[in-house]
């Protein structure tokens, strides 16, 4: 016997080894309605629930509750007239229990609508995450819809922790503002829960930017150009049916390079036991001191103390006469005996050159008249000056 391929909602043929051909319908009911493909319906658009639609009201009692932390107790005291008052108009009772630390809302006999009551659960959960009761208020409209995103149990480390949600906070909330005006959504960090209340689209896209952040997989801002790109995209009539990946940013993730650990090198495995270490026993008996007796042991652990006692001693006693010893003089009185030896021979073998001269020039003038004696007093006076001038230029002035 063939095998029946399926059939969808048109009557048409999936795929698979099927041997029935046209168009087949299970039921009368499952026929094309006229309205199926009327463009001027939006599927999507949430009708206001109207009191008429359920004039019997609710068979069976709903009620929900929830734990709120200590610290806002106060604040829960203050308004919580205002959000009984909010609840009554939809027909819900709230109970608020300062003794357990809860809040609980369930259905009476005058409510109507049968979903209302899932959003006044969602509204106690958005006042126990310190979402402010005028904003968690507005939840009871159709057109809002809230999300809780747990973020404490996505990373252990509560440093990065820390880190990373200052991150998705930006700094003075800048990045938590430009979330909210991107995505049309009231965002609150508060915790280990990130509280967020819009449309389902900006719903999705909140939680993919925290979880994203938290994980450390992309930074926010990253998650705010690709929306700015699509905002400016969705002005285009021209692209509304197109896909838009060639025109969002491609960011790659760098991983910074860790350090290495370095492994432990493993020993060989062997399957016998490391070899029993010697007791204090052992050791005794090795070196006979188990045989001493009593006196002898103790004088000769007193004879062990004083010998430490006196290296300890001696040591101590070097280290205090190390201070008393004078340095090392420094060198320098060698090298001034040495230029002081090497301008003494510089002047020595100059005085030689100049007689040497002297007496060459004496012999060169023999032949010539002889001068005055006062004349020849006079150069060898000037001669003598330049000398002394020379020499004194040459030796170390003392300031």
């Amino acid at each position: 016997m063939a095998e029946e391929g399926y059939i969808d909602r048109d009557g048409v043929g999936g795929e698979g080894p099927s041997t029935v051909k046209g168009k087949k319908h299970k039921g009368k009911h499952d026929k094309p309605k006229p309205w199926d493909e009327d463009p001027n319906i939006d599927r999507w658009k949430i009708d206001k629930f109207d009191p008429s639609c359920n004039e019997g009201g609710m068979l069976e009692v709903s009620s929900f509750s929830t734990l709120f932390p200590q610290y806002r107790e106060k604040y829960l005291q203050e308004v919580w007239p205002m959000v009984k008052s909010a609840l009554k108009e939809h027909g819900i009772s709230c109970e608020l229990n300062l003794v357990e630390g809860s809040m609980t809302v369930s259905t009476t006999r005058k409510t109507r609508d049968p979903y209302v009551i899932i959003k006044a659960r969602d509204l106690i959960k958005l006042l126990s995450r310190s979402v402010p009761a005028p904003q968690a208020i507005k939840i009871l409209n159709d057109e809002m819809q809230c999300d809780i995103i747990k973020i404490g149990n996505l990373i252990r480390n509560k440093e990065r922790f820390v880190k990373r949600r200052e991150r998705l906070l930006g700094p003075n909330l800048s990045t938590l503002k430009a979330i909210e005006i991107l995505t049309g959504c009231y965002v609150l960090v508060q915790g280990n829960t990130v509280a967020a209340m819009g449309s389902f689209k900006g719903l999705k896209q909140v939680r993919r930017i925290v979880e994203d952040c938290i994980q450390n997989q992309l930074h926010p801002v990253y998650h705010i150009k690709t929306l700015l790109m699509k905002r400016e995209l969705a002005k285009n009539p021209a692209l509304a049916n197109e896909n838009w990946d060639r025109f969002l940013p491609k960011f790659k993730k760098k991983n910074v390079k860790q350090r290495k650990v370095k492994a432990k090198e493993k020993k060989p495995y062997t399957p016998f036991p490391p070899p029993q270490q010697p007791s204090k026993i052992d050791l005794q008996l090795e070196s006979g001191e188990y045989f001493l007796s009593d006196k002898k042991k103790s004088a000769k652990k007193w004879q062990e103390k004083q010998e430490k006692q006196a290296e300890k001693a001696a040591e101590n006693k070097r280290k205090r006469e190390a201070a008393f010893i004078p340095p090392k003089e420094p060198s320098s009185h060698l090298t001034d005996s040495n230029k002081s030896d090497k301008n003494t021979s510089d002047l020595s073998a100059m005085s030689k050159s100049l007689k040497n001269k002297l007496t060459s020039e004496e012999e060169a003038q023999a032949g010539l008249p002889r001068l005055n004696d006062d004349i020849q007093l006079v150069v060898r006076t000037v001669e003598l000056c330049n000398i002394i001038r020379f020499l004194l230029c040459l030796c170390p002035h003392d300031s």
